[in-house]
């Protein structure tokens, strides 16, 4: 099956058609048929986060831009995309932007960096933020804004000095992505003191978060990072891998490194709630499982005696170590946008080096936000935010609105859309209805782009990246990769 058996939900016009649809593909997504604004807006509802009000239900999840400088320091076009935060009108900012604690940890060898030498740039962009948001909504709009920053090193897909050059810094040999992403068995695995001495990086970068303004910080567990590949390292020795209890130490060594030296800083954990065997493209271009005979013991939030089902026996258990160790904010995504990105973030195109989607991407949305409302059902005291939302397009206020307005979530994440659409929250909230040429279509470019070494944005629907000179070139790409 192609993108073309499945309908572009720009086509579902009516209620009635988007719910005769869900219901045709089998889709378990509620919506409201209509979307309130003013006083009774369920979407402009503050949050009353212990003593912290947040203004309202929108928030802005942490995206790499792959355009700061080698040395790690936010470029223009870093503080531009952090200016349209601010203008959103979102008044929970998740991290902004995914922050290395060390060069070895980076995405790609333009991911910003938190050091001593660029604390002062960290700052900056989240005073541009915060300038911008009071510029558009009025002076003292701030004091319901809570900003935050995502800490991470990523691990198994740490390209520091090349954008084609991967360097891993393994937990553990996976046997599908060892193959699938060229780690061979003589590749050493971080080594429990390295881990110790990584602990120590991240609370270092903790500290300078807190001495650069932000009121909390993300310690990212996603998308195959190396804090998710912790949860899965089942098949690793010693004091980080095995049981579970193993497997969240670093976690856990984090939380008292920060609670330790930076008292009083928030914290937060963006967690793939689940996963998923890796997928390839098949014969007919759509993605397929890899094969796997026995149990498999690399995933989390899967069942290893069927990896495609979903269990989530250990990630009620991680909710449960989250509530003791006092952390309540909590990003909830799922898979990994490296070899299941139909998981993680459903779009009808994929990127130049993607297969096409195996199932109609709303289904996908609808697995992540299915996930997030029994998260919230068993877990009702945590802050939770719902990740996957762009797909919806243009029914993206009325499901929102419906999963905050029953209790299902807390806030509704936005990520791509916020590149081609940042003042979509606004919008809604405002009442205003929403501006169809700017509403993300998921078109994948923004990732094309970085997958062939360019910068991140919406070069279909930003005018300034549709005018930008690397939009030539990831044209001429896209036309030799068909």
């Amino acid at each position: 099956m192609s993108e073309h058996n499945y309908r572009r939900v720009a086509s579902l016009k009516t209620a009635a058609e988007f719910g005769a649809y869900l219901n045709e593909i089998g889709a378990a997504l509620e919506f409201d048929r209509e979307v309130e604004a003013g006083a009774g807006s369920p979407l402009g509802q503050p949050y009353q986060l212990g003593e912290i009000a947040i203004g309202n239900r929108f928030c802005i999840l942490p995206m790499e831009g792959w355009d700061g400088t080698t040395d790690g320091r936010p470029s223009e076009l870093t503080t531009r995309r952090w200016r349209n935060f601010g203008l959103s009108g979102a008044k929970l900012i998740w991290g902004g932007e995914a922050v290395a604690v060390r060069h070895d940890g980076r995405a790609n060898p333009n991911q910003l960096i938190l050091n001593e030498s660029t604390v002062g740039e960290i700052e900056g962009l989240r005073r541009t933020l915060i300038e911008a948001h009071e510029e558009s909504f009025g002076s003292g709009a701030a004091r319901d804004l809570l900003v935050g920053l995502q800490l991470t090193h990523s691990g198994r897909f740490a390209r520091p000095n090349s954008k084609s050059q991967l360097e891993p810094k393994i937990v553990y040999h996976h046997p599908l992505l060892d193959r699938k992403f060229g780690i061979g068995a003589e590749d050493a695995c971080l080594t429990d003191g390295e881990i110790d001495d990584l602990i120590g990086d991240f609370v270092r970068a903790a500290v300078l978060a807190q001495r650069a303004g932000y009121t909390f910080v993300d310690l990212k567990h996603c998308h195959g990072y190396l804090g998710h590949e912790f949860l899965s390292a089942m098949t690793r020795s010693g004091r980080y891998g095995g049981s579970f209890e193993n497997r969240t130490r670093f976690l856990r060594e984090l939380v008292a490194g920060v609670r330790r030296d930076a008292p009083g800083l928030l914290i937060g954990v963006r967690l793939s709630a689940f996963d998923m065997l890796p997928f390839r493209m098949g014969d007919d271009k759509r993605g397929v499982p890899e094969s796997f005979e026995g149990r498999y013991e690399y995933g989390f939030g899967n069942d290893p005696a069927d990896p495609l089902r979903i269990d989530l026996t250990e990630t009620f258990q991680f909710f449960e170590l989250l509530g003791e160790l006092g952390i309540q904010l909590v990003c909830a995504t799922a898979g990994s946008p490296y070899y299941n990105p139909h998981i993680q973030r459903p779009a009808m195109f994929p990127p130049s080096d993607g297969y096409q989607p195996p199932e109609d991407p709303l289904v996908g949305v609808a697995r992540q936000i299915g996930v997030t409302s029994q998260l919230k059902q068993r877990f009702p005291e945590m802050c939770l935010v719902g990740s996957g939302y762009t797909y919806l397009q243009d029914w993206l206020p009325n499901v929102g609105q419906h999963y905050v307005r029953t209790g299902q979530v807390d806030f509704v994440g936005l990520g791509r859309m916020v590149l081609s659409y940042p003042d979509l929250p606004a919008d809604v909230v405002a009442g205003r209805p929403l501006q169809g040429k700017k509403v993300c279509r998921t078109f994948s470019d923004c990732t094309t782009g970085p997958r062939n070494g360019l910068i991140s944005g919406c070069y279909p629907l930003d005018p300034f990246y549709k005018n930008h000179p690397q939009a030539a070139q990831l044209k001429e790409l896209k036309q030799r990769a068909r």
